[in-house]
C-alpha cells in the first residue's frame, strides 16, 4: 500500500550512530520529528538538536524549507543553529590562533544557510568578525576566511551595507592598496568593496578617493584570472557611480593608459575561457563606454551655433570642394545660398536648411558627429558615395545625410545606448575593445553597406523603411556573431547580402512552423506509412461507393451514363448503363462484372485505347486528362474497360483506388496534398503538449552501457 502524499521516506544520520530509516509527516510539528528521531537514539533535550540536509549547503531544515525533503532524502542530526553559532562565535575570541582558525572554517561553512545566518548576526557576529578585519593581526588564511564569512553574512540582505563603519571601509582598502598581500586575500577585499560602492554613494565616494586607478589597473595586469574579476568589477561599479563627467574623465584616463588594448589581447583573447563575470562586467564596460554618446545622441542641432553651421559647411564642401571653390568668386549672396541650399539637397538632406533634420532627438548632433567622421576619416569612400547617388537622375539615388540620421538611430537602438545596465547581461562585442573610436568606425562600415543594399534592392525614395528593416537585419545577425574585429565585421555583414537576407527570413520561417527540425522531419517520416494507410482506405470506399461516367460515341455525343463500383469485399468491379436523372443503382441491379484478380494494368491520358482511336482532335485533348482505362483477361483476348472522370479529382480517386487494388503506388496530385494535409494537422495534435517548448536539433547521446549486467529486480516480492 502507497504511502500517504505527506509522508516521505528519508534517511537520518548521525556520527557513530546506525542511520534511521523513517517516513516523515510533513503534516506533522518538526519538533515532534525531532523529538522522535532523538529518542530513537536515546538523546535527551532534543530541542538542543536541529535536523540538516546532508549534501549541498547542508541548510537546515526548518518550517518554510521542510517541504524540500524528497523520497530519498539524507538528512543529519546536528546541534542547533542557535547553540552552534553560540559555539562558533566563542570560538572567534579565543586566544588559540589554531581554535580560531577552525571556527572560522565552520562559520564559512554555515553561514550561507539563511537560518544559521541569523543565529549569527543577531549575537553581534558581523561585529565580532569585522574586529578581526579591522585587527589584521593574521593576513593569511585567518583573515581569508573572516573576509568570506564576513560577505556571506553581509550578502543575506539583512544588514545594510550603509551600516559599515569608515575605519573598517578603509582597512579593507588598505588590503586592496598593499602591494605584498596573500593571493585570496585582495580578491575578497575587492569584492567587499564592489559591494560598498554599489550599495552606499557615500561610501562608495570614499572607495573612489581611496583605491586609484593605477591600483586597479596593476591588479588588471596580474595573471591571476580571479583578481582580475574582481578588480573589473570593482572598477565598473567605480564608474556606475560616478557623474557623467566623472565617468568620462576616469574612461579617458584608463584608455590613455592602455586600459582597452590590455582587455583587447590579455583577457579577451587570454589563452584561459572567459569566465560568465567577466563577461558580464566586460558588457558594463562596453555599455558604459557607449553611454558617453548619449548625450550628443540627445542634443538637437542649434542653428544659431557657429561652430554646428561650419561643420555642416565642411560636410558639404568635403562632397563638392570644387564646386565650394567657385561659390566664393563673383556671386551674390543669394546665388551662394541658392547654391548651398542645392548642395544640401544632393547631399540628401531633406531640406534646404539641413538644421531641421538634425532638430530630431535622437540621433541628435550624433549624427552629425558621424557623417563628419566618415568624411575626414574615409574621404575618397564618402565622396563615390555622395557623387554617385548626387548624379543619378533615375529616381534610384541612396540619399546620404537622411540614410546617415536614421543608421545612427538604428545603431543606437542596436546597442542600446542611453539603457540601462542589464544585471546579467553578458553579450559584450569584443570589436568594440579592438580600437578607439568603435561606435563611428562602425557607422562608416554600415553607411557603405547600407548603400550597397540600396543598389541590390534597386530601391527609390519610396522604398527607405523597407531599405533600413533590410539593413537592420544585416548588422544584428552580424553583431549577434560577436565578430572579434571591426574586419572581421566588415567582411561577415558584406557577406550577407539582399538575397541572403530572403533566403534566411524563408528558412527561419520554415523552422518556426516546425517543417525543417531534423526530429520534426523524422516525425513526419514515421507518420507517413499510416498516413497513407488512411488514403489507400479511403480511395478504396470511394470506390465502393461508385461514381456515374458518361459514354462518348463515335458523334461525340455524351448522353449515356454508366455506373461502375467496387465491391465491399474489394474483388469484384461492378458496372452497367444507368437512365439519365436516375438514382445510383444497387450493387444487385449491375449487370456486369470484372474480378479484380484478372486486371492486368491501369492506363491513363494517350495510352489509353479510347482516347487513341479518336485521333488528335483538339476536343481529344481535352479528355486525355481524364481518361483512364485498365485492361484485364477476356478469354484468351485481352479487353479493356474505358473510363472518362467528370472531374479531375474523380480522376486521381480512381486512378488511386485501382492502384492501390493493383498493389501499385498511389502517385496523384491529390495523395501528395491529402498526404501533407494529414501529415500536418498530425504533427501539430502530436506537439502540443511541446508548445513553447524548444525542440533540439540533435537528439541526447545515449549513455555508455554498464560496466556489468549483473542486476535483476523480483517484481513477485512486494514491499511489507
Amino acid at each position: 500500500m502507497a504511502p500517504p502524499r505527506n509522508v516521505v521516506k528519508i534517511a537520518v544520520q548521525m556520527p557513530d550512530a546506525i542511520p534511521q530509516l523513517i517516513q516523515l509527516d510533513q503534516a506533522k510539528p518538526l519538533a515532534a520529528v525531532l523529538k522522535e528521531v532523538c529518542d530513537a537514539w536515546s538523546l535527551v533535550h532534543s530541542e538542543r538538536y536541529a535536523l540538516q540536509f546532508a549534501d549541498g549547503h547542508r541548510s537546515y531544515i526548518t518550517e518554510n524549507n521542510r517541504t524540500e525533503i524528497k523520497n530519498g532524502s539524507i538528512l543529519c542530526l546536528s546541534t542547533a543553529p542557535d547553540l552552534e553559532a553560540e559555539r562558533l562565535l566563542g570560538g572567534l575570541q579565543s586566544g588559540s590562533r589554531e581554535r580560531r582558525r577552525e571556527a572560522l572554517q565552520h562559520l564559512v561553512l554555515l553561514t550561507p544557510d539563511v537560518t544559521f545566518a541569523q543565529e549569527v548576526i543577531s549575537r553581534d557576529g558581523l561585529q565580532r568578525l569585522g574586529t578581526i578585519i579591522e585587527d589584521g593581526d593574521d593576513l593569511g588564511e585567518v583573515l581569508t576566511l573572516a573576509l568570506r564569512a564576513f560577505l556571506e553574512l553581509m550578502e543575506h540582505g539583512m544588514v545594510s551595507w550603509e551600516t559599515l563603519s569608515i575605519p573598517f571601509v578603509r582597512k579593507v582598502v588598505c588590503y586592496v592598496n598593499m602591494n605584498l598581500m596573500d593571493a585570496s586575500v585582495q580578491p575578497l577585499a575587492l569584492r567587499l568593496l564592489e559591494s560598498v560602492t554599489l550599495s552606499s554613494p557615500a561610501l562608495g565616494q570614499l572607495v573612489k578617493s581611496e583605491v586609484p586607478l593605477d591600483r586597479l589597473l596593476v591588479h588588471l595586469q596580474v595573471m591571476n584570472q580571479q583578481l582580475q574579476t574582481k578588480a573589473m568589477a570593482l572598477l565598473t561599479a567605480l564608474l556606475q557611480g560616478a557623474s557623467p563627467a566623472e565617468r568620462k574623465h576616469m574612461l579617458d584616463y584608463l584608455w590613455q593608459r592602455n586600459l582597452r588594448q590590455f582587455i583587447y589581447k590579455n583577457i579577451i583573447h587570454s589563452a584561459t575561457p572567459l569566465g560568465d563575470e567577466m563577461a558580464h562586467h566586460l558588457y558594463v564596460l562596453q555599455a558604459l563606454m557607449l553611454g558617453l554618446l548619449e548625450p550628443r545622441m540627445r542634443t538637437p542641432l542649434d542653428p544659431y551655433s557657429q561652430e554646428q553651421r561650419e561643420q555642416l559647411q565642411a560636410l558639404r564642401q568635403a562632397a563638392f570642394e570644387s564646386e565650394g571653390e567657385s561659390l566664393g568668386t563673383g556671386l551674390s549672396a543669394d546665388r551662394r545660398r541658392s547654391l548651398c541650399a542645392r548642395e544640401f539637397r544632393k547631399l540628401g538632406f531633406s531640406n534646404s536648411n539641413p538644421a531641421q533634420d538634425l532638430e530630431r532627438v535622437p540621433p541628435g548632433l550624433l549624427a552629425l558627429d558621424n557623417m563628419l567622421y566618415f568624411s575626414r576619416h574615409a574621404p575618397s569612400a564618402y565622396s563615390r558615395l555622395v557623387l554617385e547617388n548626387s548624379s543619378r537622375e533615375d529616381k534610384h539615388e541612396c540619399p546620404f545625410a537622411r540614410s546617415s540620421v536614421q543608421l545612427t538611430v538604428l545603431l543606437c537602438e542596436l546597442l542600446r545606448v542611453g539603457e540601462p545596465c542589464s544585471e546579467t547581461a553578458q553579450d559584450f562585442s569584443p570589436m568594440f575593445f579592438g580600437q578607439d573610436q568603435s561606435f563611428h568606425e562602425l557607422f562608416c562600415v554600415s553607411i557603405q553597406l547600407l548603400n550597397k543594399t540600396w543598389k541590390e534592392m534597386r530601391a527609390t525614395q519610396e522604398d527607405f523603411d523597407k531599405v533600413m528593416q533590410v539593413v537592420r537585419e544585416q548588422l544584428a545577425r552580424t553583431l549577434a556573431l560577436k565578430p572579434s574585429s571591426l574586419e572581421l565585421f566588415r567582411t561577415k555583414v558584406n557577406a550577407l547580402p539582399y538575397g541572403e537576407v530572403l533566403r534566411l527570413r524563408q528558412t527561419e520561417r520554415l523552422h518556426q512552423e516546425g517543417t525543417l527540425a531534423p526530429p520534426i522531419l523524422e516525425l513526419r517520416e514515421k507518420l507517413k506509412p499510416e498516413l497513407m494507410g488512411l488514403i489507400r482506405q479511403q480511395r478504396l470506399l470511394r470506390l465502393c461507393e461508385g461514381t456515374l461516367f458518361r459514354k462518348i460515341s463515335s458523334r461525340r455525343r455524351q448522353d449515356k451514363l454508366w455506373f461502375c463500383c467496387l465491391s465491399p469485399n474489394h474483388k469484384m468491379l461492378q458496372y452497367g448503363d444507368v437512365e439519365e436523372g436516375a438514382s445510383p443503382p444497387t450493387l444487385e441491379s449491375l449487370p456486369e462484372q470484372l474480378p479484380v484478380a484478372d486486371i492486368k494494368a491501369l492506363l491513363t491520358g494517350k495510352d489509353c485505347p479510347h482516347v487513341r482511336e479518336k485521333g488528335s482532335g483538339k476536343q481529344n485533348k481535352d479528355l486525355y486528362e481524364l481518361a483512364f482505362s485498365i485492361s484485364y483477361d477476356h478469354g484468351e483476348a485481352e479487353a479493356y474497360l474505358n473510363f472518362i472522370a467528370p472531374s479531375k479529382r474523380e480522376f486521381h480517386l480512381w486512378t488511386d483506388g485501382l492502384s492501390a487494388l493493383l498493389g501499385g503506388p498511389m502517385g496523384s496530385e491529390q495523395t501528395r496534398l491529402d498526404l501533407e494535409q494529414l501529415l500536418t494537422m498530425e504533427t501539430k495534435l502530436r506537439l502540443l503538449e511541446l508548445e513553447n517548448v524548444p525542440i533540439p536539433e540533435q537528439p541526447p547521446p545515449i549513455p555508455p552501457p554498464p560496466t556489468n549486467f549483473n542486476f535483476c529486480y523480483d517484481c513477485s516480492i512486494t514491499e511489507p
